[in-house]
């Protein structure tokens, strides 16, 4: 359990569920009017804080530098949706809500506040930010200043990173038609007739003077051969780039005004 002196710990620390995720941050502690003891925390969820859901304190710890809650992450994101009157104080029907979102028995904590030696059951106020603020709903001078808090919400916005799209190279085989030219060399017969002469005389009459003869050449001729090898050409890979760009973005924020009752707008301090 939670005592007051620790709730200066928990304020604006972070809050995980009992399985170590973080659920958002701790804004408000609410007390029990009469015990004074801490009854629920508000958690600060959502993308940009934006969400603020109830959860309770009693069974929750203090862990090293966070706030620790026996339920679940999803569990206490989906709790009901609560508007905190001007007091700070949860009505008896949004606390009943929050007691059966997470399976809390309405009257066993009626009769566990009431038991012999409790203060008694009373709605839950919130524990202020600082100490010296008092309720709305108090007198001047009723444990605290006659001053009136004026508080507003300001909207925060951040970015995440997330995954847009994805990019790969793929490679793969096509077949082309190539076509070159290129010279082939071939060898034809030729004849080639001799005259007689004195310098080729003897050659000629040293064979039988009548004979059969035959004499074969052999032709020779090229052709085209194909033949492919594989080689690289370049080297292809892909990298990121940044671009900045600028998008508006639109939220709700509340804001407290404080009006005057039985005060002349001259006596109001702000004048005409």
């Amino acid at each position: 359990m939670i005592t007051q002196e620790q709730i200066s710990t928990v304020m604006d620390h972070p809050v995980h569920d009992a399985d170590g995720n973080k659920i958002g941050e701790a804004k408000h502690v609410f007390l029990d009017d009469a015990t004074g003891r801490p009854e629920w925390v508000s958690v600060k969820t959502g993308l940009f804080g934006m969400n603020e859901s109830f959860v309770p304190i009693r069974e929750a710890s203090v862990v090293e530098d966070h706030l620790e809650v026996p339920y679940p992450k999803d569990k206490v994101k989906d709790a009901p949706n609560v508007d905190v009157d001007a007091g700070g104080h949860l009505s008896e029907e949004e606390e009943h809500r929050l007691y059966e979102h997470y399976g809390i028995a309405w009257d066993e904590a009626w009769e566990q506040a009431n038991q012999p030696g409790q203060a008694g059951w009373a709605h839950t106020g919130q524990a202020g930010t600082t100490s010296t603020s008092a309720r709305p709903d108090m007198p001047p001078g009723a444990g605290g200043d006659d001053a009136m808090t004026r508080s507003e919400e300001h909207m925060h916005v951040g970015t995440e990173r997330q995954e847009a799209g994805r990019a790969r190279l793929r490679k793969y085989v096509v077949t082309e038609e190539v076509q070159q030219t290129v010279p082939v060399h071939r060898e034809e017969v030729r004849v080639e007739r001799e005259p007689i002469t004195d310098d080729n005389r003897d050659a000629a009459l040293s064979g039988p003077e009548i004979s059969e003869a035959e004499h074969e050449v052999t032709l020779h001729e090229e052709r085209p051969v194909v033949e492919t090898e594989t080689v690289p050409v370049e080297r292809v890979r892909m990298t990121t780039e940044e671009h900045t760009d600028e998008e508006t973005v639109r939220g709700q924020v509340r804001k407290e005004e404080i009006d005057t009752d039985g005060i002349d707008d001259e006596h109001d301090g702000r004048g005409m």
